[in-house]
């Protein structure tokens, strides 16, 4: 039972790399930071549902708190 679960997850998230590979989130020229690696990490952990619509998208706004002066 062990091996049938993690079978069923590689293959989950190699369709999950294939979306990302699909939508160019490997490619050179784009840029690292928290958005498109979140988006491509997202991508890969989302696997078929990518191709059921789901397009799942990261938010990296932080909002630090400002020191005292």
């Amino acid at each position: 039972m062990k091996s049938i679960i993690g079978i069923v997850i590689v293959v989950w998230l190699l369709i999950g790399v294939a979306a990302a590979w699909q939508r160019g989130y490997f490619g050179d020229d784009r840029e690292v930071s928290c958005k498109s690696t979140g988006d491509t990490v997202l991508t890969i952990v989302a696997g078929p549902l990518n191709y059921v619509g789901a397009n799942p998208k990261v938010d990296c706004k932080v909002d630090l708190p400002q020191p005292s002066e």
